[in-house]
């Protein structure tokens, strides 16, 4: 029998929002949701450990219910021994209520043990489907949503549901069962003190419904400020540099003391919704049990109440308080987890890019007519054409074909980015892209790895649409430096291979110019540090153009991959990269004459439309935008004339 994993149980949810959508603390706040609607959605990562839970709920339900014994206990105590004046009987009365209190204690224990280990495996498997689901998502989403939110639904709300399921869960039901078994228990013994106990019912019922809807909105509210603080805080961290450079560290203060005052506010708004429901769940039951103590005492009076049955009803009463009086922070909680549950599912929600997107249909072959005539009818029947072999696919290079593309978060009105381009890089030809700023240059390299997916046209390689081609063998094939190099907290060894073969890894750092590293105190082992800031500019782009190279992609992209490097360096890679660029067909996006010369020709991108197309000489000589581009750098345009 097939088994569900929780990832995938959770994938076959309901899809309402796509993978950009907005987070959703700005837009999704108001809309209105039932919050045990939404926490049912943790069922697939509860399903596993739902045995444990239920034992756990059991064990407390019984604790609770032990509990309700004591009352009658003394009930049996108050009319029994003492009124008796037997001082045996009272000794056995006590040793019973510490059974019973030991009891309940032990089996109170017993329930957190149950739930301990099953809980953090619940919030491992949650965080890890998250993460693995984020790695996944297109990166348009990542383009729209802060890292703070994405961050603080990965901690804060993860711990807010195992919170959740470890606590309110359980004792909501428990209380639940205590208060209708203490109700029961209360009625059996005098049902007239019962009801004068139970007339606070009504108004507490109101007073929780009205109090989950409001502390629903001061939640979410607050969770979202929680994720947009810790987006500020790792952005400062990040841009401390420039924080200091530029001496705004005043005003990034001020900016992170308003919105810690917002957050706050929102918590204190919180504080007084709970502080004016505990005040009504607390007074309403007080009054009660107030008016049932004068109620009881004078039926005593009278001889119409045992004295014991008055002391069982209110020991009854009180052992309540605390299922009564917990409602409200339990409601909270249950609240918190919700939105917490919302939080979670609006990042789960998002589409996953396709590993393959979907082609049109091809057309049905033709089909030949034959004739019945050996039956002397005139009736036709159709003969298949025999299949035809696949074609094998033909070395062609990369090719874009009418290729349109937008945002997919940009007006539909809007002017697209990239406006039917089509352009043609041959097999181990190298092909400079080069344009003004805002023309278009960054966004077509993004697409050959379909970090983003064409509006329309195609782009193939060797023939085979890359729509088409399994994500994993096209990133298999294309090899990608951008011009802001990304490094991880890792190795130098590590951020360069990423995944290719450890024999590679010096013909990598030699093409690149990159032998600093060996100078460096571990070596190819020495730990870069968060977002590679401990090296220079340089340093960091050698590295990401010797991990582009680590592995002879057959398709290579670079993003101005030199732009960082002094004159000798840039000097140096260019020469290691000729031998590179003679084996693989390459995309080279270029500001330079110097980087221009590596290519064998010359793309001009104006518009977000090719504008030109040829040798870096023709287009100087020919096109007046491209020779205005390259006249930023006299230098390299004697270098190209000679």
């Amino acid at each position: 029998m097939a088994t569900t994993t929780p990832s995938s149980a959770v994938r076959d949810q309901p899809d309402p929002e796509s993978a950009t959508a907005a987070p959703a603390g700005k837009a999704g706040a108001a809309r209105e949701r039932s919050t045990v609607r939404t926490l049912l959605r943790l069922w697939p990562y509860v399903r596993p450990v739902r045995m444990r839970l239920f034992s756990a709920a059991f064990v407390a339900v019984i604790a609770s219910c032990i509990g309700l014994v004591i009352p009658l206990v003394l009930k049996w105590m108050v009319d029994g021994p003492i009124a008796r004046r037997d001082p045996a009987g009272v000794w056995l009365g006590a040793l019973f209520l510490l059974l019973l209190g030991l009891t309940e204690a032990l089996l109170f224990g017993f329930r957190r043990w149950l739930v301990a280990r099953p809980l953090s495996h619940v919030e491992a498997e949650m965080r890890a489907d998250l993460y693995r689901h984020l790695q996944r998502l297109p990166v348009a989403f990542h383009d729209r949503w802060p890292s703070g939110q994405l961050l603080s639904r990965a901690t804060t709300d993860l711990m807010l549901l195992r919170m959740f399921l470890a606590f309110p869960l359980t004792f909501l039901l428990v209380n639940g069962v205590t208060i209708l078994v203490g109700v029961i228990i209360m009625l059996v013994q005098d049902w007239a003190l019962g009801l004068v106990v139970l007339v606070p019912a009504v108004p507490l019922l109101i007073t929780c419904v009205v109090f989950e809807k409001k502390y629903s909105e001061a939640s979410r509210a607050a969770q979202d400020q929680v994720g947009d603080l810790t987006t500020v805080v790792e952005e400062s961290v990040l841009g401390i540099r420039i924080i200091k450079g530029f001496g705004r560290h005043r005003s990034q203060a001020r900016a992170f003391r308003q919105l810690a005052g917002r957050l706050r506010g929102m918590e204190l708004r919180k504080a007084r919704l709970l502080a004016t429901i505990l005040g009504v769940i607390v007074t309403l039951p007080e009054v009660a049990v107030g008016a049932a103590l004068v109620l009881g005492c004078v039926r005593v009076a009278d001889g119409q109440l045992s004295a014991g049955t008055l002391v069982a009803f209110l020991s009854t009463a009180l052992a309540l308080r605390w299922p009564v009086e917990s409602i409200g922070f339990l409601l909270a909680m249950s609240q918190e987890a919700g939105t917490a549950t919302e939080r979670y599912f609006e990042v789960m929600d998002a589409r996953p890019e396709p590993a393959v997107r979907k082609a049109p249909p091809a057309p049905e072959a033709p089909r030949a007519q034959a004739s019945c005539k050996a039956l002397g009818t005139r009736r036709s029947f159709e003969v298949p054409e025999a299949p035809r072999p696949a074609a094998v696919p033909v070395p062609s290079g990369l090719r874009f074909e009418n290729v349109t593309f937008r945002y997919p978060d940009a007006p539909p009105d809007s002017p697209p980015v990239l406006d039917r381009v089509d352009l043609h890089i041959r097999p181990g030809e190298s092909l400079a892209l080069v344009g003004a700023t805002g023309s278009g240059k960054t966004t077509l390299t993004a697409l050959v790895p379909r970090l983003y997916d064409v509006t329309s046209g195609r782009i193939t390689l060797d023939g085979v649409d890359i729509a088409e081609m399994p994500r994993e063998e096209l990133r298999s094939k294309v090899a990608v430096a951008f011009e802001d190099p990304t490094l991880f907290s890792a190795t130098v060894k590590e951020n360069v291979l990423m995944g290719a073969r450890e024999e590679e890894l010096r013909r990598a750092l030699g093409v690149a110019q990159a032998d600093f590293v060996y100078g460096l105190p571990d070596g190819v082992d020495t730990q870069v540090g968060e977002q590679g800031l401990s090296l220079s500019g340089g340093q960091r782009q050698r590295l990401a153009l010797a991990r582009a190279v680590a592995g002879r992609p057959d398709f290579l992209v670079l993003d101005d991959p030199l732009s960082a490097l002094d004159v000798h360096t840039e000097a140096a890679v260019e020469a290691a990269l000729r031998r590179v660029l003679a084996d693989t067909t390459a995309l080279i996006v270029a500001h330079r004459p110097s980087t221009v010369l590596l290519a064998d020709r010359v793309a001009l991108l104006s518009g977000g439309r090719i504008a030109a197309v040829g040798t870096h000489h023709e287009l100087l000589h020919t096109n007046p935008e491209y020779a205005y581009l390259m006249a930023a750098d006299p230098a390299g345009e004697r270098e190209a004339e000679r």
